[in-house]
């Protein structure tokens, strides 16, 4: 007798399902958040947790470790990409483990922040408006990451 939960897939006997990708979401809207973390996990992303503003992000991203960290650019007040070179300076703990992408995220067209973009440690930048798990993994497996 096998036992399965809610929402869990049955897969054959030896064979391992690849990993989920693990994703924190930081954004001052919280409709956004709540739509972000509707739509990626039903495309295949875990969402591991959301943040609205710096300080929750530094905190969530250092307990959660997430595999990427998408970061609007603007959190009304505080500067994404700001936070994002404090990001990419974090480590984790796990032996100086590097903390996760980030990947930067707008309502604004890419090219109103292209030179600030480009000068961020961020590896990409995707409009609020395309956000897909797939256009996630894109962005990852074009700089060396994980592609789960």
């Amino acid at each position: 007798m096998s036992f399965q939960l809610p929402g869990m897939r049955a897969h054959a006997a030896g064979c391992h399902p690849a990993p989920m990708l693990r994703c924190l979401i930081v954004d001052d809207s919280p409709r956004f958040l709540e739509a972000a973390r509707g739509l990626l996990e039903r495309q295949g992303v875990a969402v591991v947790g959301v943040a609205s503003n710096s300080a929750e992000a530094l905190q969530r991203a250092g307990e959660l470790r997430p595999d990427v960290t998408l970061l609007d650019i603007d959190l009304g007040g505080e500067s994404g990409l700001e936070l994002a070179r404090r990001l990419h300076g974090q480590t984790t703990g796990q032996a100086g483990r590097a903390s996760a992408p980030v990947i930067l995220i707008s309502t604004h067209a890419e090219q109103d922040y292209a030179e600030l973009i480009a000068a961020s440690p961020a590896i990409g930048f995707l409009p609020k408006t395309t956000l897909s798990a797939d256009a996630i993994r894109d962005l990852l497996a074009d700089h060396g990451g994980p592609r789960p």
